[in-house]
């Protein structure tokens, strides 16, 4: 939605000014003569006041998204017609970016324009996956059924995202409270000991005579840093969103990670094979499915071997095919496709392979949590007890020369 800017009269004569929000120049016209304004001039306000600025963008948080389909599928079924529904669900809507996009939406449908084409003017808020569903169930006439499906997918994403996300959040907060503590004490506790070390006289053990060194040198260099830090946190997200090979090169290594891996292996296996099985299931043809799949995966790496997949039914090919060439497919995977290839039953067993994959990482999480908390408490103890250590060995030292 825009803002525009008027000038004009109401029907009694009298000068009205202010602005309106539309979808382009004419609805806005359409919108101030249906409230009795006359304009004269309307032009686009580009004053930051009329522009909401948002620290999230305009992207729709999933499970408004997911309200928003379950709402969506209820209307339909009960016969309300898809631009009243559009309506509806707008007024209702607690999301900006989502209600914004559905006014358009529905001003779009009013025109003429079909609902899934409307959507796919807006990708920040409707994915590609719902577009193309959406796409399907008009040509069907099964729009309900593909909202249903289209909510217990994005459900499962999200559900799924969540708990690898809460598995991953907890090793990393508790890195870097060991990092935190161990530099509170390099720079508040150790150099309340380097006096004592120096009244001494005696020689003292290399593990502390480096643990001095790096604590003169955090003492001294503490900005240097935090520069190297916050420069390497901006190089790294810049190289990550704008350099393909070095965004693939970290998925890939992500992938390889000896205990994290697997978790992110089954994680993608289970989007891939959910979203194509949704796609297939709504009767969206195999190439375009494989299409979409590549972009929404989530995962450069997959995401390659996806493409090479569609690039091989191209040519004639199976599915499978690929998928057994790839380190990244289990046996089981390539096994129940060529056997769904075979029998005409692809869209059951990708259903069947991602509700395998969804309880196998609601099992690796598990499994996970239960090991991460003593293993991360063991890496705090460690890196403390280095320091603690380096302190007190002098101390030993002289008590035994004593």
């Amino acid at each position: 939605m825009t803002v525009y800017k008027y000038i004009g009269r109401s029907k009694q004569g009298a000068q009205k000014k202010g602005i309106v929000e539309a979808a382009n120049k004419q609805a806005a016209i359409a919108k101030l003569r249906a409230d009795g304004i006359n304009p004269r001039e309307v032009s686009e306000s580009n004053s930051l006041l009329h522009k909401e600025l948002s620290l999230v963008g305009n992207k729709v948080k999933n499970q408004d998204f997911v309200i928003y389909l379950r709402q969506f599928a209820t209307l339909i079924r009960a016969g309300v017609s898809i631009v009243e529904s559009t309506r509806i669900l707008a007024d209702q809507t607690k999301s900006k970016p989502l209600k914004k996009a559905l006014l358009t939406v529905e001003e779009d449908i009013r025109t003429g324009v079909s609902f899934s084409e409307a959507t796919h003017k807006h990708p920040k808020v409707f994915p590609l996956l719902f577009s193309n569903m959406m796409r399907s169930g008009e040509a069907t006439g099964n729009i309900d059924d593909t909202l249903e499906r289209l909510a217990n997918t994005f459900e499962k994403q999200y559900n799924l995202k969540k708990k690898v996300q809460s598995t991953m959040t907890y090793p990393a907060v508790l890195f870097v409270l060991t990092i935190v503590v161990a530099i509170f004490m390099m720079v508040v506790i150790v150099p309340s000991f380097v006096e004592s070390f120096e009244s001494m006289g005696a020689e003292l053990p290399w593990m502390t005579v480096v643990t001095i060194a790096v604590s003169e040198w955090l003492q001294k260099f503490w900005w240097l840093l935090i520069l190297l830090v916050v420069a390497a946190v901006i190089s790294f997200r810049m190289l990550y969103k704008r350099n393909e090979q070095f965004n693939y090169a970290v998925h890939y290594a992500l992938l390889r990670m000896p205990i994290f891996g697997p978790l992110l292996q089954k994680t993608a296996i289970s989007r891939m094979m959910g979203t194509l099985s949704s796609l297939f299931s709504s009767a969206v043809p195999i190439l375009q499915s494989l299409t979409i799949v590549e972009r929404v995966v989530g995962n450069p790496v997959m995401s390659r071997v996806v493409l090479e997949a569609r690039d091989n039914l191209e040519r004639g090919n199976t599915l499978s095919e690929p998928l057994e060439e790839s380190w990244l497919f289990p046996p089981l995977v390539t096994s129940m496709t060529r056997i769904g290839e075979s029998t005409g039953s692809l869209d059951y067993m990708l259903e069947k392979i991602a509700e395998f994959y969804d309880a196998e990482v609601e099992r690796s999480v598990d499994t996970l949590k239960s090991l991460i908390e003593p293993l991360m408490i063991l890496f705090l103890a460690g890196i403390v007890g280095v320091i603690v250590s380096a302190i007190f060995l002098p101390m030993f030292s002289l008590y035994e020369q004593m």
